[in-house]
């Protein structure tokens, strides 16, 4: 089969606002912002998205886009390392693998749906469908409000939910352990709670957080300090009962490996990572050390992979994503009975929904 990708990428902004300001330890927002990557050839088109604001599309549009032109849609990986090297000046890492990772995401599609085959079947499986545990629990949000939220993950099955924790950047703890006894409590034994302080603590303090996580029988620990310290999460790890784990911001594998020995969980998000390509990568170096995975965000764009790795755990059902998923995209798969299936139909089955015109940021442009 000869195809050569069309010059003309083209590329959408979209902010969908939350339905009040929401906040974890670290930072506030009113809205997320999704950045959409179509690319065509053959007759087909790839779709892929991330995460991440206008200077990402910028990206694509200015540098990614022309090394693209022209070239096989099959050859993945040569186009990868060209984008790579065309980036040389302004870094791999932040909004530049945020447009790397949509990019790929979108070849990978096209890819399947020019062979006519579900991304799923192209990955391989050793499942079936994933777990998914349900997130959010904003420090924002009323006990009132938390409570309507795990109630609705309970609902769909999830048997482990994540609460945001590290109130004003750690100052806030006895609100944050008071938080974890109302979810728990709320939880019974129908799940376990988990928790994300967004690297809110320092390291003392989170060792002294952690030792009263261990003790309400929290099994998760993320981002209790910076990635960005993988020492200080190292430490904490030897120190506590509960998985300290981290990720979020691996955008290559050199991220990947700076955690290894640091986490008990590696996590892995296809939006930031590099696409499919770069979660390959990074799960085969967790697989070489023995180390599970978990994908971060973005449900209906890890669908399609997750069920490839034995060692990944489950994928985090985060509720700003998926409250916009479905206006973003048409065909985003459903979770049922707690568990993500890749969805039906050739590439990964979804396609730019109409419902998302409205969600267009004025001026962003498309190519």
């Amino acid at each position: 089969m000869t195809a050569t990708i069309d010059e003309a990428v083209r590329v959408g902004v979209y902010r969908f606002p939350t339905p009040e300001p929401e906040a974890d330890g670290t930072l506030r927002w009113e809205a997320t912002t999704a950045v959409t990557v179509e690319i065509d050839a053959g007759g087909q088109t790839g779709l892929g998205w991330t995460y991440s604001g206008g200077a990402t599309a910028a990206i694509v549009r200015e540098v990614l886009a022309p090394v693209l032109a022209g070239r096989s849609p099959f050859d993945i990986g040569d186009c990868r390392i060209r984008m790579q090297r065309a980036c040389r000046n302004l870094g791999t890492a932040a909004v530049v693998a945020h447009a790397l990772s949509a990019v790929d995401i979108a070849l990978w599609d096209l890819k399947a749906r020019l062979l006519d085959v579900p991304l799923s079947r192209l990955f391989g499986a050793v499942r079936p469908a994933t777990p998914v545990y349900g997130s959010g629990g904003f420090t924002t949000l009323t006990d009132d409000e938390l409570g309507e939220q795990i109630d609705g993950w309970l609902s769909a099955g999830c048997r482990d939910v994540k609460i945001k924790i590290g109130e004003d950047r750690g100052e806030r703890t006895d609100r944050d352990l008071e938080r974890v006894s109302f979810a728990n409590g709320l939880l019974g034994d129908r799940a376990h709670l988990m928790v994300d302080a967004n690297g809110a603590y320092s390291t003392a303090l989170a060792r002294r957080v952690g030792t009263e996580l261990d003790r309400h029988g929290v099994i998760w620990f993320e981002e209790p300090v910076t990635s960005d310290d993988p020492s200080g999460l190292a430490l904490l790890r030897a120190a506590l009962r509960c998985d300290v784990t981290a990720g979020e911001y691996v955008y290559r594998h050199y991220d990947a490996a700076a955690l290894i020995g640091s986490v008990d969980c590696l996590q892995l998000d296809v939006t930031r990572c590099g696409g499919y390509s770069g979660f390959v990568e990074c799960a085969a170096l967790a697989a070489a050390h023995g180390l599970d995975i978990s994908a971060h965000c973005a449900p209906a764009l890890h669908a399609p992979i997750v069920s490839s790795f034995a060692h990944l755990r489950h994928v985090e059902w985060f509720i700003d994503h998926s409250r916009l998923e479905p206006l973003l995209a048409d065909g985003v798969p459903e979770v049922r009975d707690g568990a993500l299936a890749a969805g039906r139909g050739a590439g990964h089955g979804m396609r730019l929904a109409g419902s998302a015109g409205k969600y267009s940021v004025e001026g962003a442009g498309h190519r």
